[in-house]
């Protein structure tokens, strides 16, 4: 159990990213581009992991004095660093070998994923603001990946909501370290004191404002309409507002902003907005006999 947690396979959850841009194209339903997609999502799950590991052996003295991190594997003791490196190379060979089975394309974006990500780990996260916009192109990088494995051309606008929203999560979680570093009095990670309340909440503030924005600009433009045959894709709309209104009432009221995933998995109101706009989605996309939606 021990060596599975080492994998944070909770987190894959973000590597769901790599089907979207076949959804938004009305091809989810293509067998071989499905599969397709599917391998690259184990290759990104790999490659991921090894990060993770890497990231949790040298950080597992400082997540010792975190309140939820000293129970993962390494800081907690339950894996040895020796089985550690190990596993990370293993899973390092792995993702890169299925990468350049799928598609060279695929594997320039991984590789760029992983040199990002591994700057990341050896000290680009103790840089405040940078740190957001890593984290945020680790998102707008699995997109790329997904449009690369299907040969889907990939909307500029969709990019821009991709990071948007990745900004907006990865605020809130800096906001939340913030907040246990006033309640603990320790530095949880390096790039914290380059944040204080003031400047994240004024931050979420302005990417939150631009994110509804954004999204009905993408979904009312003149080519959305035209790949997606419809003009009524600005209806979505009511759920990215509320998913948006219920992350900030996480934020500011329960006082709970930890990992976005985290929040994903427990909160049953962001689960039903997700599943409520993907079922949305699905009629305006793929239900063309309904005449009333289109």
């Amino acid at each position: 159990m021990a060596y599975l947690k080492l994998l944070r396979p909770k987190d894959w959850a973000k590597n769901l990213f790599l089907f979207i841009p076949l959804f938004f194209a009305g091809r989810i339903l293509d067998p071989a581009k499905l599969t397709a997609v599917f391998l690259a999502f184990i290759a990104f799950s790999c490659t991921a992991s090894s990060i993770y590991i890497l990231n949790d052996y040298r950080d597992r003295e400082d997540d010792r004095k975190h309140p939820t991190k000293c129970k993962r594997p390494l800081a907690a003791g339950t894996v040895s660093p020796t089985a550690a490196i190990v596993i990370m190379i293993a899973l390092f060979i792995i993702g890169f070998v299925i990468a350049w089975l799928i598609r060279d394309k695929f594997l320039f974006v991984l590789a760029i994923y992983f040199l990002i990500n591994l700057a990341y780990s050896l000290g680009l996260k103790s840089v405040a603001i940078l740190d957001i916009f890593i984290l945020a192109i680790g998102f707008v990088l699995r997109i790329k990946a997904g449009a690369v494995v299907t040969y889907v051309p990939l909307s500029e606008w969709i990019v821009i909501m991709v990071f948007l929203l990745a900004v907006f999560m990865a605020i809130g979680k800096r906001r939340d370290d913030v907040l246990l570093k006033i309640s603990s009095g320790a530095d949880m990670r390096k790039s914290i004191k380059g944040y204080n309340l003031e400047l994240l909440n004024v931050l979420l503030a302005i990417v939150c404002a631009v994110i509804p924005v954004a999204y009905l600009m993408y979904t009312m433009s003149e080519e959305t309409t035209r790949k997606m045959g419809t003009s009524r894709l600005y209806y979505t709309c009511v759920f990215v507002l509320a998913g948006l209104m219920r992350y900030l009432q996480i934020i500011y009221v329960t006082a709970d902003s930890g990992s976005p995933t985290k929040i994903l998995y427990k909160d049953r109101f962001i689960q039903i907005t997700l599943l409520l706009w993907v079922a949305s989605f699905i009629v305006l996309l793929y239900i063309k006999d309904i005449q009333v939606f289109k």
